[in-house]
């Protein structure tokens, strides 16, 4: 059996052997949805009604699926394709260069450190990257292509993160929303994925099932397909669309919205043959950020995002899992 890079395979094999989880594998078949498709072309027209029409579909997706996909975004393909170009490149760096040498603010992880069975374990490696060092020379040593594009892509994703945003919080019929001023270049993050090829179970998670701890998610990814997010209290694999972005509410929205906006569970699933990749941007605030509600009465009490943090790593570490939201429940 071949190894992998990032060495997931001897990792695995220990969490499965300490914990004596002896699990045989089983073909899981999966309902395929379409998540909903806007065109945010909708948003430039002439005509008032169609951008007040795709200012709703915006908010009825966020609240009925906490999904949607969006095509004539504004970010162009070529940026698209050449950040995907330099992604790979440095995904196909030897493990131990990637995860010794200070790598993009030394943000290199795989698998789960924190994981004591196997169902915690994610097969895949990330550089998960604060936005105030993607400017940073010294990050990138041999990879320096890497910079420039991705300060362009990260400036086109924080633009884009911002408009949606803005329009969810106008349709709850607000001015203003914590992230206008609190989100910014100094609090957001990247994130580059790979899911290397899984030679063994087949439901092996590429990535746990998790809700986001921010506002709002956008997703870059492949034609490959692997992500599944719950809906109607089952999961359903997300059908690919390499022309079109998929964002998602995060927790922080779903707290300052009241419940009305929904943080929705999702998960990727890891793929036997072939290896996946994806971009996640994420629009979060500072940590002292207060995020409290849009209307009274609230459903949650108030927190920061430090607090918030916190507690989900806390609850990681003690169960193993993400408690959440329900956990900041009044």
């Amino acid at each position: 059996m071949i190894e992998s890079n990032p060495p997931l395979l001897h990792n695995y094999a220990e969490l499965l052997r300490h914990s004596g989880d002896q699990r045989k594998g089983h073909e899981v078949t999966m309902e395929e949805c379409e998540l909903p498709l806007i065109d945010l072309s909708g948003l430039r027209s002439d005509d008032e009604g169609e951008r007040i029409a795709c200012a709703t579909a915006i908010s009825r997706a966020s609240a009925e699926w906490g999904f949607f996909q969006v095509v004539n975004h504004g970010i162009s393909l070529e940026l698209l394709r050449k950040m995907r170009r330099e992604q790979i490149k440095l995904f196909k760096a030897p493990f131990e260069r990637k995860a010794t040498c200070g790598l993009l603010n030394n943000s290199y992880r795989w698998g789960t450190p924190t994981a004591t069975c196997p169902k915690q374990y994610s097969w895949s490696e990330a550089f998960h990257i604060p936005l105030t060092k993607i400017s940073e020379e010294a990050c990138y040593g041999e990879f320096s292509p890497l910079r420039e594009v991705m300060e362009e892509y990260a400036a086109a994703m924080q633009e884009l993160a911002r408009l949606l945003a803005g329009i969810l919080v106008k349709n709850l019929g607000q001015q203003k929303g914590v992230f206008e001023e609190d989100c910014n270049e100094s609090t957001c993050f990247l994130r580059l994925n790979r899911y290397p090829p899984c030679p063994i179970l087949p439901e092996i998670f590429g990535l746990v099932p998790h809700t986001d701890s921010d506002f709002l998610t956008i997703l870059h990814q492949d034609e490959v397909g692997g992500l599944q997010l719950m809906k109607d209290s089952k999961w359903v694999a997300v059908k690919p669309n390499q022309h079109a972005l998929i964002v998602n509410i995060g927790d922080l929205f779903q707290a300052w919205s009241n419940d009305v906006y929904k943080s929705v569970e999702h998960k990727v699933m890891a793929n036997g043959r072939v290896e996946r990749y994806s971009i996640a941007y994420f629009l979060c605030p500072s940590y002292d950020s207060l995020i409290g509600s849009c209307k009274e009465p609230s459903i949650y009490r108030k927190f920061t995002f430090g607090e918030y943090r916190k507690q989900v790593q806390q609850d990681v570490k003690k169960t193993g899992h993400k408690v959440g939201l329900p956990g900041f429940l009044l």
